[in-house]
């Protein structure tokens, strides 16, 4: 009877676990080049459990009859990295990435990754993220800019008035799922070495919707709250029935 109350308290706590993850996803809809994060269920602990054989003289012994789950419990994070939609906004310093790379950027915690486009230029003439974090070249240089109208290439290749400026770092990982962990509320850092030779897209004047469908994670959260309630009838129940069991036991 106490498994039951483990079970019941545990698929609770992992309930509401997985309705934070969606909550955050809800909370970064708009965010552009967010990646929704993906909440994995997996047994909390297993326990064997076996029986005496019907004859205990010729089989003495146990007979195992297999494994007995006593919860459930939130795996490990997971990232959705997916492209999103692109949406236009014709501001010359947005960009977006099609294909499976990443913009490099410069945190004081070392290089990170991003799909964030919402770049602009710094009072220095940095080109810099929304965070104020400088983006960088293919080199791993910060990117100068003079004052002008910027063009980008399909390739990341910069120019102000038609002069050159440099051209944008991109980065890939074969599986980003693996290689990289959240680490700034928009950005990556990396556990593997990425890879620059990638056949990615850069659009200039358009910024990468988050891959969060609205629609889904509402109904997800919906299925989350009824499990939750379940569980929690769960709960009652067992304590009701341990109670009948020690007021039982107390009169014998």
């Amino acid at each position: 009877m106490i498994k039951g109350l483990y079970s019941a308290v545990s698929a609770m706590v992992a309930a509401f676990q997985r309705q934070g993850a969606l909550t955050h996803n809800i909370a970064n809809v708009d965010t552009p080049g967010f990646k929704q994060l993906l909440v994995t269920l997996q047994n909390f602990t297993e326990t064997a459990v076996a029986t005496p054989p019907s004859d205990v003289i010729s089989s003495p012994g146990l007979r195992s009859l297999g494994l007995l789950g006593l919860g459930v419990e939130v795996g490990p994070e997971e990232t959705d990295h997916s492209d999103g939609g692109l949406r236009n906004t014709d501001h010359q310093y947005d960009l977006a990435i099609q294909g499976p790379g990443f913009f490099r950027i410069q945190t004081p915690d070392g290089e990170r990754y991003t799909r964030d486009g919402r770049f602009s230029r710094d009072a220095s003439g940095r080109l810099v993220t929304v965070d104020g974090y400088a983006v960088l070249n293919r080199s791993g240089s910060t990117i100068t800019l003079a004052y002008g109208g910027l063009s980008v290439a399909e390739d990341g290749t910069l120019a102000v008035d038609g002069v050159a400026a440099g051209q944008l770092g991109l980065a890939a990982f074969e599986t980003p799922e693996q290689s990289l962990v959240r680490d700034l509320p928009n950005a990556y850092r990396a556990t593997t070495a990425p890879t620059t030779a990638i056949a990615v897209m850069v659009r200039q004047g358009c910024l990468e919707d988050s891959n969060v469908n609205i629609a889904e994670v509402m109904t997800q959260m919906v299925a989350v709250a009824r499990a939750y309630e379940a569980a929690q009838q769960l709960v009652q129940v067992q304590d009701d029935l341990l109670g009948r069991t020690i007021s039982t036991l107390g009169r014998v």
